[in-house]
């Protein structure tokens, strides 16, 4: 049953509402504490994109994620708790801020939706300081939203975390949650209103072309005296519009463009977005079951059935794309044994996207209660299919060879809720957009056996999808 301030239904829950938030306000005042009260209602369906479009604001943070596979998205606004650090304990000072928060979260549902109740929102950098000093991400943020609209399989909910102590006005939170629902349902289900012109633009490659042939060279030389096995390097194109970059026409393009990808962004709340359609999962965890994925080695889609099948055919049969897709794959099972989980490798498979193919690797465990999230996502990351191996070495070499900052890029970004499942991804097929400017990023695996040009046309196949979703 969905609610909105028209019908019935809405006078009984906003008199359990209200007693549920007085009730909360009563502890306060009695324990002398503050707390968060997260109400969630369930409301007619409706776009989170078009929710993002209305409702975001240039001063405020703000999150998006899609996965039209599993039929999930979510657009969350502003924040009502959040922390952003810098430093090589981000990962267990994060579970720190989330189980703190915890403490203090009081619940009001009427549903029992997966992926749309309360969730805290992160977002990572690749190196744990970034070395560009106005770069506009700090290297660990993670949120609390105020509002969320999240939609699974055809149903929508709505979140208002809201901060309760002696003083706050319980009818006025109700009067703006009831107004939020009215502004959304007056919205209606309606995609079509993301329809914009294009801008024109010009291209400029961070490193350009011959540079980067000269590092996949240099790397080799590397590797050929044993002191690395892989590494991955990216490159950078920079693009200048007549017009600033529309955020949401480039999250609609990307996700019709990439519908069998995780379609991301997040906006920092000073006028920059990274945003991005990742078809790389570093975790995700549901009831305490952990599934992550091996993807490395890669090939073009053919242009007929014909050559998207020899094309298929020789990068399961390459050595040198498979020798790259096994260090991934000892990698994660390694490191969620030191953890102490049980990894179960799956049978490896093809995973095609729109212009490019990988092979992949589905590895499970079951995830012990003590072990959080944010525990594995630390042993995780880089995985060597965006840093190389051995890591240290690899990250090493990526400050030397790379001439930008990555920031997000090839990071973990996504969401844990307050039972401990969540979900993160790789910021990987991702562009930073700052007004009228972006910068696309990509990058490729070098093993033993790559050939600088073929590696510099893969990295140029990824930047080129990426600018026609932004453009």
């Amino acid at each position: 049953m969905t609610v909105s301030p028209c019908n019935a239904d809405f006078f009984v829950y906003n008199k359990e509402l209200c007693r549920f938030l007085l009730a909360v306000q009563q502890n306060c005042i009695r324990n002398n504490v503050t707390q968060i009260a997260s109400l969630s209602l369930e409301i007619d369906r409706i776009d989170p994109l078009v929710v993002l479009e209305r409702l975001a604001q240039p001063n405020r943070i703000n999150f998006y994620w899609e996965n039209k596979g599993k039929k999930e998205a979510l657009a969350a606004v502003d924040a009502v708790a959040k922390l952003e650090i810098v430093g090589k304990d981000r990962f267990a000072k994060s579970e720190e801020f989330i189980k703190e928060c915890l403490q203090n979260i009081v619940c009001f549902s009427r549903t029992n939706q997966a992926f749309s109740g309360t969730q805290f929102l992160c977002s990572f950098s690749f190196f744990d300081q970034n070395t560009q000093l106005d770069y506009p991400f700090p290297a660990a943020t993670i949120f609390l939203p105020r509002w969320q609209v999240a939609v699974k399989n055809e149903r929508c909910v709505l979140v208002l975390n809201t901060i309760i102590n002696s003083d706050v006005n319980i009818q006025r939170i109700l009067q703006i949650f009831w107004r939020k629902i009215e502004i959304i349902n007056s919205i209606g289900y309606d995609s079509q209103t993301l329809d914009y012109s294009l801008p024109k633009f010009s291209k400029q490659s961070v490193a350009n072309p011959q540079k980067y042939k000269r590092s996949v060279l240099s790397a080799l030389d590397k590797i050929r005296s044993n002191d690395l096995n892989k590494i991955v390097l990216a490159d950078a194109l920079d693009v200048r519009s007549n017009a600033p970059f529309n955020l949401i026409q480039s999250l609609n393009n990307l996700r019709q463009l990439h519908p069998n990808c995780y379609v991301f962004s997040i906006g920092n709340g000073k006028g920059q977005n990274f945003i991005g359609a990742s078809p790389e999962r570093l975790i995700s965890i549901e009831q305490q079951q952990l599934m992550t994925d091996a993807l490395a080695g890669s090939a073009p889609r053919g242009k007929t059935p014909a050559e998207d099948a020899a094309n298929a055919s020789c990068l399961l049969n390459s050595m040198k794309e498979r020798h790259e897709h096994s260090l991934v794959i000892d990698f994660i099972t390694q490191g969620l044994s030191e953890l102490g989980l049980s990894p179960q490798v799956l049978a490896p498979r093809l995973r095609q996207l729109s212009n490019i193919q990988h092979l992949w690797t589905p590895i499970s465990a079951g995830v012990p209660d003590k072990v959080h999230p944010l525990k594995i996502v630390a042993q995780l990351h880089p995985t060597p299919a965006v840093a190389g191996a051995s890591r240290e070495v690899a990250c090493d070499e990526i400050r030397r060879y790379e001439s930008f900052e990555r920031g997000l890029y090839a990071a973990p970004l996504g969401w844990v809720d307050l039972e401990g499942n969540c979900e993160f991804i790789v910021g990987i097929r991702s562009a930073l957009i700052d007004g009228d400017r972006a910068r696309l990023y990509a990058g490729a695996g070098i093993v033993a056996g790559s050939d600088p040009d073929k590696e510099l046309a893969e990295v140029q196949l990824k930047l080129q999808a990426l600018l026609k979703a932004l453009v």
